[in-house]
């Protein structure tokens, strides 16, 4: 991690003060003292002996050298002690290298480790291994403001939030219906930075909703075609279908709803289709620079968003039915077989043979490189590692459901399934991935024995109909199927109730903390205590007895 220190790296000098720069935050820290002599060093030999540490250091016998020496022990002691006077660069390395609950008992210790554990770069290296980075405004350059938090807010505020959010899906839940299609929807996808959801379906047209309210915003023009994929950000809105085109929609700007489906807008030039495909487009997937799309035709396209033309054609040996891109890598399945292709040179990666018992319908990847989940015709989900030597063996298998796995979506720590036989399973994989202790501190599947890989911990059913498509993000989980109905689990009175309850546990402990305190003052001056504190000893003298 990058810090601004004023001093070079694993140079302290005694003359000179070690300064810990983290993000907006200037720490200066204790020089060592010049008392490295044998005086100190038996001040601190003495320090070490005492039964207690909160115990006054001892003296030496001479009475006439107490007032002299006991200020250069005091400092020697506290010079040796404390964690902040190494030099700036070790305490930023020995930070970069803690996890987050470390970092948050370090936060603990003191108000000076407080503040250097609070907004240490730590925290946006362990957001980022989980979640990727938030949604920044955003150029095909990149974002406007590189690396930065957003509102202001630090990365430890971030992570605590989001950790905290994504333990929502185990509480309670509404579930609100959205109705607009007439036949079956095969595709949905949740853009939840900008509170919006889109669907679309056999009908042929797609549907853009509220994501808090549940209201349907805009409705495009019949396109031709059974929509199978959809794919959007901030910037850009991406359909397709049995038509074999891609259906593309602009940002307008001015728009509170980012995109004018429906064709009514005053900017007609927002519209546009791309054409290549030889066969209906099965997926979609987009990042800052490019569009990637998969088709029957047995090809995986890569498409340049700056000049909206096809520069790489992957080709496969089966239908392509889903696809996943991270870094400079994108992984598609086709027939039973999964592939990792590096978008640099073209290049085949990885190739996972016979990955299900039918077709790999469903892929998921998180924003570690390596992990790569697929879900199949089998009604299997199952882990694979792609930088593992026996990469056709999965690293964990689920079989959740009853039959095929149409649609998979991951959210850290959350992977969710829709399948035919009309549930949806929740699979934490926490336990499945833990970080690594050296420099690079990224994460790892970890190895497990195949019959300790934990079920599903949740199992959302009794739709009676096949579910096709699913999307997670934010507190909400989408899906939609064969009867035309979309779903949006809102888990967000979980998180309310958690709140409240977090709320309360913190005043609790306040309490406490205050009545411990006004004891121990008390014994302190002996004084006699107040009689609330009397009633307090009886009542609870009452309830041992009541107890036995």
């Amino acid at each position: 991690m990058a810090f601004d220190c004023n001093k070079e790296r694993g140079v302290s000098s005694p003359d000179n003060c070690s300064s810990i720069c983290t993000e907006g935050t200037l720490i200066q820290a204790n020089p060592l003292s010049h008392y490295w002599k044998a005086k100190g060093w038996k001040s601190h030999n003495k320090l070490g002996n005492q039964k207690s540490s909160n115990e006054s250091v001892p003296r030496d016998s001479n009475p006439k050298q107490d007032d002299g020496t006991s200020g250069e022990a005091t400092s020697s002691t506290c010079g040796v002690r404390c964690f902040t006077d190494l030099p700036a660069a070790l305490v930023c390395e020995v930070l970069a290298r803690l996890d987050a609950k470390d970092l948050g008992i370090v936060s603990c210790v003191s108000t000076v480790l407080h503040t250097l554990a609070t907004y240490h770069q730590g925290w946006k290296k362990l957001y980022c291994e989980r979640w990727g980075l938030p949604n920044l405004p955003a150029t095909l350059n990149g974002p406007l403001v590189p690396g930065g938090p957003l509102d202001g807010k630090s990365w430890k505020t971030f992570f605590v939030e989001r950790e905290f959010r994504s333990k929502s899906f185990m509480g309670k839940y509404n579930v609100d219906v959205l109705r607009g299609h007439n036949e079956d929807v095969r595709a949905v996808f949740l853009l939840a930075s900008a509170n919006l959801i889109f669907t679309g379906g056999r009908d042929s047209v797609v549907r853009m909703w509220n994501m808090e309210e549940g209201l349907l915003i805009d409705t495009s023009r019949p396109l031709g075609g059974t929509i199978r994929a959809i794919a959007a950000d901030t910037r850009l809105l991406v359909t397709g279908g049995t038509n074999t085109y891609i259906q593309c929609w602009r940002y307008v700007e001015g728009n509170d709803h980012l995109f004018h489906i429906s064709g009514n807008g005053t900017d007609q030039n927002s519209e546009f289709r791309l054409w290549g495909h030889e066969g209906p487009v099965t997926c979609l997937a987009l990042d800052s620079l490019r569009i990637y799309s998969g088709s029957w035709d047995m090809t995986v396209r890569v498409w340049d968003r700056a000049h909206m033309e096809c520069v790489q054609k992957l080709m496969h040996a089966d239908w392509v039915w889903d696809l996943a891109p991270h870094g400079n890598t994108v992984a598609s399945t086709a027939g039973r077989d999964a592939y990792v292709w590096d978008i640099r040179n073209s290049e085949l990666i990885s190739l996972i043979s016979n990955a299900h018992v039918g077709n790999a319908y469903s892929l998921a990847r998180t924003h570690l490189k390596d992990v790569l989940f697929t879900g199949g015709e089998d009604g299997a989900i199952r882990l694979f590692n792609v930088s593992d030597d026996e990469i056709s063996k999965p690293v964990a298998t689920w079989v959740p459901h009853s039959g095929p796995v149409h649609s998979l979506a991951y959210e850290y720590p959350w992977l969710v399934s829709a399948s035919s036989d009309g549930r949806i399973a929740l699979i934490d994989s926490r336990k499945l991935l833990t970080p690594k202790k050296p420099s690079k501190g990224s994460f790892s599947i970890k190895s497990v024995d195949a019959s300790a890989v934990e079920p599903p911990r949740r199992m959302l059913h009794g739709f009676g109909c096949d579910l096709f498509s699913i999307a997670i993000g934010a507190d909400r989980i989408v899906c939609a199927g064969e009867d035309g109905a979309v779903r949006v689990w809102n888990f967000s009175e979980a998180l309310e109730i958690e709140r409240r309850a977090q709320a309360l546990r913190s005043l609790r402990q306040e309490n406490r903390m205050r009545r411990r305190k006004a004891q121990a003052e008390m014994n302190a001056t002996g004084r006699r205590p107040d009689q609330c504190s009397i009633a307090m000893k009886k009542n609870q003298l009452k309830g041992d007895k009541s107890v036995t």
